[in-house]
């Protein structure tokens, strides 16, 4: 078995075009050259790993209806609006409140800059894609209707880049909306910040929570064959480096879970899940929640995030993460370093294998701080480079809020203790970082993500009618 990406459902991206039709017998071509433009955007979105729906251009009301409908349909996570040259906000509007959908705006005039000596009525309105933007965007306020806008020429990688961004953006949102959550076993005791309403992961984020009981990973487990361990522990010797610590007998106990961790995943179509399980006396239970390691961070790797201690809402940031190609690693506060000026966090348990700066290695515990049981654990030191921290919070009435700080991984000594760390510099003092971060609603726990990502990650939180916080 291969470290294979589960294949996450296609982010459906809704388009159309349009321009004002009583330009088209008065300027002869004009409408030829803004489809041909169309044409280029609609290209440059179908190169995305995305199902693009172009509902085609439009030129009047009731060809925008039409389009609209189509879209409607076809149940999109972000519907672009090309504004090719003017257009009345009449012909925009039915889009944005039939489609039920995230609106991105984008006015892409064909050259950088006109050339005036040569510009004539006809050409010029080719460049005249910004002109409707502040009409829209009023029309849109007085509507109630959210928006966003990227203005550029076709050509503009700028432009673009913020337009990826958007995509980006609907990506994370079809993840969560289409997402299957899983919970099994029961709240870290004591653990308040953790606790989270099941409805209000539907209600905010359109997910399915699937309530899990640690039985339903017994009975898998027990049909693991001896053939599908071994098959196991020779990818786990492949993807880790197995430190001298390592008791054969637990690593096969890790594969044995792993295996049946997989079933548990693949039965309930999981696209994430947060675990807990206190046990008590070495009982079956016990032994399982303390095996799960090595195959929570085997699923985390292949794109289905696995949070310990029950920590559903860091699983949601974790899913989120992954989906922008960040990675996204379970993590803590574990020390501040004012000598060198950085703020130490990571976690045991579960680890994302795409931030690890090499080979990360199983180490053998004898003893899970905090938890009951022993067993194999991951640890690695994260890449250094830029990175994000992002926590999904929770306010007093309900509410989710996305929360980042973007930060760098410095080289430096590290903990050897079966964790997963990392050394982050954010540019100030990490005591008073540390009280600015726990001071905006983040839980215990919270994602480590590749990259600075919070433009990203703000994107997202918008697309989902969530706050964003930065730190």
């Amino acid at each position: 078995m291969a470290l294979t990406r589960k294949a996450a459902s296609q982010t459906r991206i809704g388009l159309v075009s349009g321009g004002l039709g009583a330009y088209w017998p008065q300027f002869p071509g004009l409408l030829a050259t803004l489809q041909e433009s169309a044409k280029y955007v609609t290209e440059r979105f179908e190169k995305q790993d995305c199902v693009v729906v172009d509902a085609g251009f439009v030129s009047d009301p009731l060809e925008s209806a039409s389009a609209a409908e189509t879209l409607r349909a076809a149940d999109c996570d972000l519907v672009v609006v090309f504004l090719t040259t003017y257009l009345t906000s009449s012909m925009v509007l039915p889009i944005a409140q039939r489609v039920d959908s995230p609106v991105l705006l984008i006015d892409l005039q064909p050259t950088e800059a006109m050339d005036h000596a040569t510009t004539g009525t006809g050409e010029w309105l080719a460049y005249c894609g910004q002109c409707p933007l502040p009409e829209v965007a009023n029309v849109f306020r007085r509507s109630g209707i959210d928006f966003r806008s990227v203005s550029g020429y076709l050509r503009d990688e700028n432009a673009w880049s913020r337009i990826d961004a958007w995509v980006g953006a609907a990506s994370a949102r079809a993840a969560l909306r289409h997402a299957r959550l899983g919970l099994m076993g029961h709240l870290y005791p004591g653990m308040l910040d953790i606790s989270t309403d099941m409805t209000s992961l539907s209600a905010q984020f359109g997910a399915h929570v699937e309530v899990l009981e640690f039985d339903y990973l017994r009975v898998r487990v027990d049909g693991v064959t001896d053939s599908e361990v071994a098959e196991r522990l020779d990818l786990a010797r492949s993807v880790f480096t197995l430190d001298d610590s390592v008791d054969e007998g637990d690593l096969a106990w890790g594969a044995r879970v792993s295996v049946g961790l997989d079933r548990v995943v693949d039965d309930f179509g999981l696209d994430a899940m947060a675990y807990y399980h206190r046990g008590l006396g070495g009982e079956l239970h016990e032994r399982l929640g303390a095996g799960m390691i090595l195959g929570a961070s085997l699923l985390t790797a292949r794109g289905i995030p696995m949070a310990g201690e029950y920590d559903i809402r860091t699983a949601v940031a974790m899913l989120v993460a992954d989906r922008l190609g960040a990675g996204g690693s379970f993590t803590e506060l574990q020390a501040l370093n004012f000598r060198d000026g950085v703020v130490e966090m990571g976690h045991d348990g579960p680890a994302h294998l795409q931030i690890s700066s090499g080979q990360p290695l199983l180490r053998g515990l004898g003893v899970y701080h905090g938890k009951r049981g022993y067993g194999v654990s991951v640890e690695f030191d994260v890449e250094p480079g830029p990175v994000t921290t992002f926590s999904v919070g929770q306010n007093r009435d309900g509410s989710y809020t996305f929360i980042t700080s973007e930060g760098t991984v410095v080289p430096g000594p590290l903990l050897q203790i079966g964790n997963t760390t990392s050394r982050v510099d954010f540019g100030r003092d990490p005591g008073e970082w540390t009280d600015d971060w726990s001071a905006t609603g983040t839980g215990h726990h919270w994602a480590l993500c590749t990259g600075h990502r919070a433009r990203d990650i703000k994107a997202a939180a918008e697309l989902l009618g969530i706050a964003y916080v930065g730190v």
